[in-house]
């Protein structure tokens, strides 16, 4: 989806509204232009120009000329037992991600990819394993969204079948911020999916100096991959925990919340790994860790893949380690494992990564710019 020259059209779902209007305003048009555009694309789920009726004919012109609106290829389409879809998409350059829809009662969550693999070396998670190749445009994280919904058959304008975003896909969607962060923005815009700030949620595993610039560019939820309630553990189970601590990571995660209202807090994932972490007395610990934040406590039952480590914590166990949390007043609920029949559950996502550039955390400087 990345313009392969200077004179390729532009995908307008790699635009913004400031930045949209921008580019209208260097063509000599109105910004009220760059809001109508925006409403016709994701309030009215409008993917070509001449179905834009109240843009003129010269203007409809235009814009062919120098945008487009234009998805990923679908590779396959898998559909769970449980109702569980999974996308995968194809990309510029012969890489493919997974998008993956999970129908709820009274909610229906889509789980986006923000990398094309991810660096981050997690132990207990398929997609880590597979090293990073390239970051993904704006432009591709925001097609996933029209895509899924256009694919779902939903009215963009009247009924939403996309309640809730989660960048919880393929990657770490802080070390993507240049592009993730005017992802957000189309998410939430009211000219654009016009989504509630406590119904998109993004998720990393620890990136301190990005969260803190996240808390102060965007209104949104966010989730922590924990994992663990101690140093030494984290070492092992979540690399990055090596350049930013549970000190300074709970930290970032206080001043996240500074100030926002009683509402607002911050769900921390912990996977379930029987015999790794999932012990009372780490639970104690996780408590005492907590204790004095607001915090939602997500328990995991791990998710096995080919070559893994691990295995799944019993059902007893995960059902004593949530109690002991409970036990001391912090939220804690057990996410229902969906779509492990398609290998689209948590931790599970692969896609098609060629080329990796980075293989392992391990291997390269722990910088993100």
């Amino acid at each position: 989806m990345t313009a392969t020259s200077a004179n390729a059209p532009v995908n307008l779902f790699g635009l913004d509204r400031t930045e949209l209007r921008a580019r209208f305003a260097e063509a000599g048009e109105k910004p009220f232009r760059a809001d109508q555009i925006m409403h016709w694309i994701y309030r009215r789920g409008q993917g070509d120009f001449e179905g834009m009726s109240n843009i003129s004919k010269e203007m409809r012109g235009k814009l062919s000329e120098r945008f487009e609106i234009r998805t990923p290829e679908l590779v396959t389409e898998q559909v769970s037992q449980d109702g569980t879809r999974k996308w995968v998409l194809r990309l510029d350059g012969g890489n493919a991600i997974e998008t993956v829809y999970i129908p709820e009662e009274g909610r229906a969550t889509l789980c986006i990819s923000s990398q094309v693999g991810c660096a981050m070396d997690c132990s207990f998670c398929s997609t880590a394993q597979q090293g990073l190749n390239r970051n993904m445009t704006t432009a591709e994280i925001i097609a996933q969204v029209w895509f899924a919904a256009r694919t779902l058959g939903g009215d963009f304008q009247n009924e939403r079948v996309i309640s809730n975003i989660v960048f919880m896909g393929m990657g770490e969607p802080l070390a993507n911020y240049g592009a993730v962060l005017p992802a957000i923005r189309i998410l939430l815009d009211d000219f654009g999916f016009g989504m509630s700030k406590r119904r998109v949620t993004v998720s990393t595993s620890g990136l301190v100096p990005f969260m803190d610039r996240l808390r102060d560019d965007v209104d949104t939820a966010l989730a922590v991959s924990l994992h663990a309630p101690n140093d030494a553990l984290r070492n092992q189970l979540v690399p990055i925990n090596r350049k930013y601590n549970i000190e300074e990571l709970m930290a970032a995660c206080r001043r996240y919340v500074e100030g926002k209202d009683r509402k607002t807090h911050i769900v921390y994932e912990y996977v379930m790994l029987d015999g790794v972490n999932d012990s009372p007395a780490l639970a104690r610990d996780l408590a005492k860790l907590l204790g004095n934040m607001p915090a939602k406590v997500n328990l995991i039952p791990f998710n096995p893949f080919p070559g893994a480590d691990y295995q799944r914590s019993k059902p007893e166990t995960i059902r004593a380690f949530g109690e002991i949390l409970r036990a001391k007043r912090i939220i804690t609920t057990t996410r229902k494992t969906r779509g492990d029949d398609i290998d689209a559950a948590c931790g599970q996502l692969v896609g098609r990564v060629q080329s990796k550039q980075k293989n392992r955390l391990r291997d390269i400087p722990v910088r993100f710019t």
